[in-house]
């Protein structure tokens, strides 16, 4: 019996489950962020997953620290599987998450216990039936557009409400292709949240703080990803040559350079970009 429609996923959707799902059992972490490393690391063995998951509580409590201590309610825009949540939960806060995805609905929920509601829609769909005191989006700003933010954020603030952005920002316009060039140029999204009537109240650049997760991965990656696919390569190419010969096309074709540049990130990361924490106001006339 095939799924009913609001059950389909799409390809890419299943795709992108899957490696969220590979992370989740990789890291163990209930984080999808980069975290804040404080102290920054000084050498690969302080680089660890188990210092990853301190970073990435320590980058929720960076967080609650940007939130204005009038705030009661907030909606977790980008929600993922809810470590944000649970984390501003315990700390006596009303949140709602909002991703379209139901896997990450799925683990939200799990995660938050029923505490929290979850959204399955995007937030350009999204009408809402309460006004909030902040709006959060943190490491989801990249996903929609500048104008769609600023928008959908201003409809359903209470009046002086917040919006709280945490996010890599591209500070080079001039770079438009690559692993990191869906992520908003700092101002032109700056101009789109000022047009919507928002006031920039109070911003940190953290990447220094975020960048040892880049190092991580990479290092990861190379340690285990690529010595792994060279030995399942080994392994087809003695058993069966013509494969071989056709999955190394393939690789050329379609992955050495995606790979190239993803072993390249932090270099590229340096030059052009920068991860920023924002917290905007919306001034009481636009609400």
């Amino acid at each position: 019996m095939p799924k009913p429609q609001s059950e389909q996923l799409s390809s890419v959707n299943r795709y992108q489950n899957a490696a969220l799902n590979y992370y989740l059992q990789l890291t163990g972490s209930p984080y999808l962020h980069y975290g804040y490393w404080e102290p920054l690391p000084t050498s690969v063995a302080e680089r660890s997953l188990f210092k990853l998951q301190i970073a990435q509580e320590a980058y929720s409590q960076k967080l609650l620290n940007f939130i204005p201590p009038e705030t009661k309610s907030v909606l977790d825009v980008g929600c993922g599987i809810g470590g944000n949540a649970v984390f501003l939960l315990k700390q006596g806060l009303k949140v709602d998450g909002l991703a379209p995805d139901s896997f990450q609905k799925k683990k939200f929920l799990e995660a938050t216990e029923g505490k929290a509601i979850f959204h399955d829609m995007k937030f350009e769909d999204f009408t809402a039936t309460q006004a909030y005191d902040l709006v959060l989006l943190s490491e989801s700003s990249q996903y929609m557009a500048s104008g769609d933010i600023a928008q959908g954020a201003a409809k359903i603030l209470k009046p002086g409400g917040y919006l709280l952005l945490a996010d890599m920002l591209r500070s080079d316009m001039d770079y438009t292709e690559g692993i990191f060039s869906n992520c908003h140029v700092v101002e032109d999204l700056n101009k789109s949240l000022s047009q919507s009537g928002f006031i920039l109240i109070k911003q940190e650049d953290i990447s220094q703080q975020v960048a040892p997760t880049l190092d991580l991965a990479i290092e990861h990656f190379r340690q285990f990803g690529l010595s792994t696919g060279e030995y399942i390569g080994t392994l087809i190419k003695i058993a069966v040559p013509p494969l071989y010969a056709l999955l190394n096309w393939a690789y050329k074709r379609w992955l050495q350079k995606a790979i190239a540049e993803g072993l390249a990130a932090r270099t590229i990361f340096d030059k052009h970009l920068c991860y920023e924490i924002q917290l905007w106001q919306l001034s009481e006339g636009n609400s």
